[in-house]
C-alpha cells in the first residue's frame, strides 16, 4: 500500500484505513518532529514485542537490570552532548 493522502474532519480526526489497522494495531503514538508528525504503532505488549527483536543477553535480562542499562546509556549519551 502507497502513502494515502489522510485529511482530518471537522473535529480534528484522522480515520486509519482498516488495511492498516489490520497490520499496525489499533494504538498509536504522534511524534512530533522538525517537520512534521510521525504516528507510531504502540504494541499491547510492549516488553514482549521488545523481547521477540532482541538478542539473547536481552531476553534473560530482569526489569530491574533493562531498567539499570537504560538509565546508564541514558547518562552516557547526556555526557556526550553536554561537554
Amino acid at each position: 500500500m502507497g502513502m494515502d493522502e489522510l485529511a482530518t474532519d471537522e473535529r480534528g480526526r484522522i480515520t486509519i484505513p482498516k488495511e492498516l489497522r489490520e497490520r499496525f494495531g489499533e494504538r498509536y503514538r504522534l511524534v512530533e518532529l522538525r517537520d512534521g508528525i510521525k504516528l507510531l504503532p504502540q504494541p499491547e505488549d510492549p516488553v514482549r514485542t521488545l523481547r521477540e527483536a532482541a538478542s539473547e543477553e536481552f531476553k534473560q535480562a530482569s526489569m530491574d537490570e533493562l531498567r539499570d542499562a537504560g538509565l546508564d546509556e541514558a547518562h552516557d549519551q547526556t555526557d556526550e552532548h553536554v561537554r
